[in-house]
């Protein structure tokens, strides 16, 4: 394990805070995510050898990043507030404080940095140092906590820690690259929307779809028992280009005898492939041909309610996408590409032709199916979308960035390539005893 040192633990307020308690209810798509694994992202930033040093770090970039922060909080004030239950609360809220805070701890490390911010493997017991504990009882979390860790004269890493209720991936990106602006500019500008509406009428669900979805939630905040941390658990990055991109897109095109495909975006031939290489890995057996596969997706459901939700909306606008009723034959063989092509364009086709109302809770209750204990579901995080690496606090965009949660499933991230338009990247986590496979499959599949 990452030895750390400790240097200190602050709280930051927002440079503007509520006034007086805000309450902000937890919607059905909050209400979705109660009990999950928190968001864990880390995000790595090379210093010039003078500006890595402890006297410049301390006295420059460190003040510079708590006054930021400040700043930008104001702007997303759930994201300083509490996550509660009340025992005698019908459901779940958002508590904002006057003198509400973030949790902001700072830490040194003699660790290499280039190893840990490589995009090759690491041990994923490394990189959990790099975040700070969300202090989670049965009643209260807050909702965030925050750790920058020092590499001495090499650079430094921002660790965030999110409960996964309040917030959704494209909310926490839009606050990260938002900070990183006032950070580097001094101010957010215009086309950056803030700050984020909290007003929870803007979301247009039924209302009896949250008394259902609350019959299935214990009264509490607590989470589901993360996967256990094991020595073998590893993370690794790998890239497509822009032109791998296209070669999976007309792939698809070729191999299949459809004539129909109108879906064939970046996120689902990337899907797709990570998807055909992951049941590959696990194995051809006759026996393993005849095993259940399930995995996910998750769709944005900002522009598919009516009327459409603010792009500036704070909190959870998506749906998980399940998928229960395939087994691995269907992606083992040659043909296993473009069958995964051919079913999530299928399915994200038939999300833009459905009543968004109407299939927001059989989509919901497809999601409850057991597909049988000790069978981990292959789940995609992030967005190839999203704009991650634009988050330059003044010091360079970052050189690598992660999302680490620790879940029993088979959980894989995508976002863009940081040095190329149209190209992807993709982060996963497997066993040791896995990698050299998916690898091998990864890099000579295309």
């Amino acid at each position: 394990m990452m030895a750390l040192n400790v240097i200190k633990i602050s709280s930051v307020r927002p440079a503007t805070p509520s006034l007086s308690p805000l309450i902000l209810p937890l919607t059905f798509f909050d209400l979705l995510w109660l009990h999950l694994v928190p968001t864990n992202r880390v995000i790595f930033y090379k210093l010039t050898e003078s500006s890595s040093s402890r006297d410049s770090f301390y006295s420059t970039i460190l003040p510079k990043l708590e006054r930021s922060l400040s700043l930008v909080l104001a702007h997303f004030l759930p994201l300083s507030g509490h996550l509660n239950w009340d025992p005698q609360a019908p459901k779940p809220h958002i508590l904002i404080s006057p003198h509400d805070a973030v949790s902001l701890t700072v830490a040194e490390t003699d660790a290499d940095f280039s190893q840990n911010s490589t995009k090759g493997i690491r041990p994923q017991k490394e990189l959990r140092a790099l975040v700070p504990e969300l202090p989670v009882s049965s009643y209260s979390s807050p909702v965030m906590t925050l750790q920058i860790t020092l590499f001495p004269s090499q650079g430094f890493c921002m660790g965030l820690s999110l409960h996964h209720a309040v917030a959704d991936g494209k909310t926490v990106v839009k606050f990260l690259t938002s900070w990183a602006h006032i950070c580097k500019h001094g101010a957010v500008p215009q086309d950056f929307d803030l700050p984020m509406v909290l007003d929870r009428t803007v979301v247009n669900v039924p209302a009896e779809l949250e008394a259902k979805i609350l019959q299935d939630k214990a009264r509490s905040v607590s989470l589901h028992p993360a996967a256990e941390e094991t020595e073998d658990l590893v993370k690794l990055t790998l890239e497509l280009s822009h032109e791998d991109v296209e070669k999976l897109r007309e792939r698809a095109r070729r191999e299949s005898t459809r004539s129909d495909l109108p879906h064939l975006s970046t996120f689902v031939v990337t899907y797709a492939y990570v998807l055909a290489c992951v049941v590959k890995t696990r194995g051809g057996e006759e026996e393993v041909e005849d095993r259940v596969v399930p995995f996910m997706y998750v769709a944005d459901f900002r522009q598919r309610l009516d009327p459409p939700v603010p792009a500036n909306y704070f909190g959870n606008c998506v749906l998980p996408i399940n998928f229960y009723g395939y087994k691995a034959a269907t992606f083992l063989g040659r043909d296993g590409f473009v069958n995964g092509v051919e079913i999530l364009s299928d399915s994200i086709r038939g999300l833009s032709s459905r009543g968004a109302e109407e299939s927001l809770w059989e989509l919901y209750e497809e999601g409850l199916k057991w597909a049988g204990p000790g069978t981990p579901k292959v789940i995609v995080a992030g967005s190839n979308r999203f704009g991650i690496y634009g988050s330059d606090f003044g010091w360079g965009r970052p050189v690598n960035t992660e999302n680490i949660s620790l879940t029993r499933n088979i959980l894989f991230t995508m976002s863009e390539r940081r040095d190329e338009i149209g190209g992807v990247e993709i982060g996963m986590c497997l066993n040791r005893c896995e990698t050299d496979v998916f690898i091998s499959l990864f890099r000579n599949g295309l």
